[in-house]
């Protein structure tokens, strides 16, 4: 279907929504295509391909509303999806927060060429997915101390979104995804140890090369081997930025209308006070160009826009869709995020946490002895109070110098503390929807040997 055609899919599903008993309505449509093969020991291990079409529409019937979906297109499909979201709505409890978007609220006149979100060269083969794999894979394997790679992988999406409303909005956008990663594995028995590298972009020229990806994944794996438990004690923690996003992730779930509104943020009394330290700047931008957080609008029409999030360290505000912000007393920020089963709910785009002015080096030498992470499993963080535990593997460091692997140990700490005296490197990478660098945490508990 082209882009058009699923706009008139949008319109024939509010129509019979009309038709059917709804007072509004808002619909989506989403068709996509997705590639991916992995490859092992140098041949083909498995190649898939899926291409369809998914259908949402949400109704609204006085204050109570219902959702349903369908991979359905046909007209029989479009007229019992409504009759049967309508019945659903009547006996739905009344939600006073419920609601589109006023007429005067909605995006207009956005520009999707300068946001680069789709890529127009010709769709790659499975054949060029696999020799992307087999290549990561070689490299990998030629790491002195790699002994298999347990997977790599080549895939390729593309999506047509279009989004229509009862109140006069429609509007949609397409989107591709490329990506290759790759899985070693170094060591023998018990001693075994894996570790992986990956890229994920728009356009395809922009992926890095497979033989980099295979290359570091196998150096990763070869550095883990000989891990052992690190001492119990209190330490400095440097999470390493292909992790450290984790902890700026608590922090916007904290922010998130949703938990504030039920009460379950430990963020929830925090508004308008220090959260980062002085002079950090944390900034949503859905507008930057070539990244997977971006969005020329939000699920409920509204126009998408630059906000800090945090500035000069203060919290400014939470991440609202319009349901949110009405019990919380705040307009929406154009934050909706929704798939074809399920209503709107808050989530951010992309987002940039200002980035310091030393090296991760630099910060390893300063931290004299303690942990460098760069990987967690598990996780156990209190959402009211912002308690945290961590499983985590990483180097240990030694006066300032990294010594060797420690695997098998539980790092721990209070978020808010942990953020108000987190010190930033600047290494983060710029084309990631989440750009944060790697950054030192004073003080942590560590529970090892």
């Amino acid at each position: 279907m082209t882009p058009s055609d699923l706009s008139s899919l949008t319109a024939r599903l509010i129509e019979a929504a009309k038709s059917a008993g709804a007072d509004a309505s808002d619909a989506i449509a989403i068709q996509g295509t997705s590639v991916s093969v992995d490859v092992r020991e140098g041949a083909l291990e498995q190649a898939e391909r899926s291409e369809g079409i998914d259908l949402g529409l949400r109704v609204f019937v006085g204050q109570k509303q219902a959702n349903v979906s369908s991979s359905d297109t046909s007209d029989r499909t479009v007229e019992e999806m409504a009759a049967r979201a309508v019945a659903m709505a009547q006996e739905a409890p009344d939600d006073p927060h419920a609601g589109l978007a006023a007429p005067d609220q909605l995006a207009s006149d956005w520009d999707m060429a300068a946001l680069e979100l789709y890529d127009d060269t010709p769709e790659p083969s499975a054949a060029d997915l696999q020799q992307d794999a087999l290549e990561a894979e070689a490299a990998a394997m030629a790491v002195q101390g790699v002994e298999q790679v347990q997977q790599a992988t080549g895939a390729y999406g593309a999506r047509d979104i279009w989004l229509g409303a009862s109140n006069g909005f429609s509007g949609g956008y397409r989107r591709t995804d490329r990506a290759l990663s790759c899985v070693a594995i170094a060591g023998t028995g018990a001693g075994m140890e894996r570790d992986y590298d990956g890229d994920s972009r728009i356009f395809q020229s922009d992926l890095r090369a497979a033989a980099d990806i295979g290359q570091n994944a196998g150096t990763r794996a070869v550095e883990r081997v000989g891990a052992r438990k690190p001492p119990t004690g209190a330490y400095p923690v440097l999470f390493d930025e292909r992790i450290s996003s984790s902890l700026i992730g608590h922090l916007l779930a904290a922010a998130n209308g949703s938990s504030v509104a039920r009460g379950a943020s430990w963020l929830r009394d925090l508004l308008g006070q220090q959260v980062l330290p002085e002079g950090l700047n944390l900034i949503e931008d859905p507008h930057r160009p070539r990244t997977t957080g971006t969005r020329p609008f939000d699920a409920e029409g509204l126009p998408t826009r630059r906000r800090a999030i945090v500035e000069d360290g203060v919290l400014t505000g939470w991440t609202l869709d319009l349901a949110t912000g009405r019990k919380l007393g705040m307009p929406s920020t154009g934050n909706a995020a929704r798939g074809t089963a399920s209503p709107p709910s808050p989530s951010t785009w992309n987002v940039t946490l200002d980035s310091g002015t030393v090296c991760r080096a630099d910060l390893i030498r300063d931290m004299g002895t303690g942990l460098l992470v760069t990987s967690m499993i598990g996780s156990t963080i209190n959402p009211n109070t912002g308690d945290y535990s961590r499983g985590a593997a990483g180097i240990w460091v030694e006066n300032g110098k990294l010594t060797y692997p420690v695997n098998e140990c539980t790092i721990a700490g209070s978020l808010p503390d942990m953020l108000r005296a987190m010190v930033p490197a600047n290494d983060a990478r710029t084309h990631l929807s989440r750009v944060v660098p790697s950054l030192l945490v004073s003080g942590m508990t560590l529970a090892g040997s």
